[in-house]
């Protein structure tokens, strides 16, 4: 069977590489820029890096500050009609994954007619849009990596998910220098998103032998590096290990597929707009003790890589210590412990079970869910 391994053009990782992304733009003759960001990344001194490159390249530029968490289709056509605006030869998304999305969703845009939500699902035929630069300023949502963007569709009030490589960014960026300002909560929330995308690639029915390494040395980078990210966000060190870590989880997700954590996660965040990663921090313990006994030597290895001494142990004990050191990483960062903390009730589940079964993340679950049991891992997330 063949696989596929879907990549940025280029990836720049560490200290300088906002700079080496701002030198190199100008090498391929880009001068207008429209740099796409949210109000708070604006305010901290990422911009501030990101704009001294520019303007030391040459680079004349308009910043679109108004990108929203959780992107809305509301959201995407206003940053669209302030591209048509301006036509840049390049979109600059610096932001998390709200950001990259929206720069996603407007780059298929430039090349291809409107409405977004024509696109939702797998692999439709695009035609290559605007150059694309993504510089995260978290650790988690590896949008700068991937194939995937989801825009929040405000009329069926769910998340639609756009799968093509047609949207993969041109120049991928993961400075640390961009992401010591990141507040603690996003600290964890993006930390954790990682860890999902690294588990539910690790155990997805598209996993092969290409995305395992990546998927198990993320799973070992963001289990060491997450908590001294979160207690000390100036720790140069943690904050770059952490962009790694993410950044191999990306590169695993993004071939093997994601899982059921994700499908069930989209649903409270486009009805309560919740964070994406505090949902799938949330649901991935539960979710994944669900899948368990479909991939116990999986679960071990898992168990392995966050740094349980599994010597001694059987497969099936060892994988039960995989939940449990998700839930101690969890707790470790803050995470809450359920859906209560933010006023849902089992009268929310209801409208999430159907969409969560359609959701495009669903079919790559290594276990097959009923309504049922969507709805008994909803009541368990609660």
């Amino acid at each position: 069977m063949s696989s596929t391994l879907a990549l940025p053009r280029l990836s720049l990782s560490g200290e300088g590489a906002v700079e080496a992304a701002a030198v190199m733009l100008a090498q391929q003759g880009v001068r207008n820029a429209l740099v796409l960001t949210d109000g708070v990344v604006h305010g901290l001194d990422g911009f501030k890096l990101l704009a001294a490159a520019l303007e030391k390249n040459g680079f004349a530029f308009q910043i679109l500050d108004a990108i929203e968490a959780n992107p809305s289709t509301g959201c995407v056509d206003a940053a669209f009609e302030e591209f048509r605006r301006l036509m840049p030869d390049a979109i600059i998304a610096l932001g998390g994954g709200s950001v990259i999305d929206t720069a996603k969703a407007v780059r298929i845009l430039s090349a291809n007619p409107g409405p977004i939500n024509r696109y939702e699902g797998v692999h439709h035929q695009l035609k290559n849009g605007v150059e694309l630069v993504a510089i995260s300023t978290t650790s988690g949502t590896a949008a700068e990596v991937t194939s995937n963007a989801v825009i929040t569709d405000t009329i069926r009030h769910i998340k639609m998910v756009i799968i093509s490589h047609s949207i993969l960014p041109d120049i991928a960026v993961n400075d640390p220098a961009v992401l010591i300002s990141m507040p603690a909560a996003v600290t964890a929330s993006t930390g954790m998103d990682a860890l999902t995308h690294a588990i539910e690639a690790y155990v997805a029915k598209g996993a092969h032998p290409l995305t395992d390494p990546t998927a198990l040395e993320a799973i070992r980078i963001i289990t060491r590096w997450l908590p001294p990210a979160f207690h000390n966000g100036q720790d140069l060190k943690a904050r770059e290990m952490m962009a790694h870590g993410q950044f191999l989880a990306g590169m695993a997700f993004n071939s093997a597929g994601l899982g059921c954590v994700h499908s069930l996660a989209h649903q409270p965040g486009a009805t309560h707009n919740l964070a994406h990663g505090v949902c799938n921090a949330i649901l991935l313990p539960v979710v994944e003790e669900f899948n368990r006994p479909g991939a116990v030597p999986r679960f071990a290895q898992i168990a392995k890589a966050m740094n349980v001494d599994i010597s001694g142990m059987s497969d099936e004990e060892a994988s039960l210590q995989a939940i449990a050191a998700i839930r101690r990483l969890s707790s470790q960062v803050n995470i809450p412990s359920g859906f209560a903390s933010f006023g849902i009730s089992e009268d929310d589940i209801e409208q999430w079970i159907e969409p969560a079964l359609r959701d495009p993340c669903t079919p790559g679950n290594p276990r097959t869910l009923s309504p049922d049991d969507v709805r008994q891992l909803y009541k368990s997330a609660i």
